[in-house]
């Protein structure tokens, strides 16, 4: 019984490792805010996006100017990467431009 126990007990914490290394199972939200511009006629927007890749600015910069590019704006900086309990607090900021991209 005793073994049989130490089995079970072994054999579920090499599940739990096996399933927590795997990046779909674990993949969490990740959201950047962002400044973003048009020209003729300038105009400037403040903005919040969900980053479907690796949740770091550099990635995050390539996604979001590709994204912006195809709707006719031009990323000019990332400011911060950060979960979803980032996003109310920046709801209100970002307007029109919220979850836009």
């Amino acid at each position: 019984m005793k073994q049989m126990l130490i089995s079970t007990t072994l054999i579920a914490g090499l599940a739990a490792g096996i399933l927590s290394d795997a990046p779909a199972a674990t993949a969490a939200e990740c959201y950047a805010d962002y400044k973003a511009k048009q020209d003729a006629p300038l105009r400037l927007h403040y903005g919040v996006i969900q980053i479907g890749g690796a949740c770091s600015k550099p990635a995050a910069k390539a996604e979001i100017s590709g994204r912006l590019s195809a709707a006719g704006w031009t990323l000019l900086n990332v400011l911060s990467i950060f979960g979803p309990d980032g996003l109310e607090q920046r709801k209100a900021d970002a307007g029109p431009y919220f979850l836009r991209f």
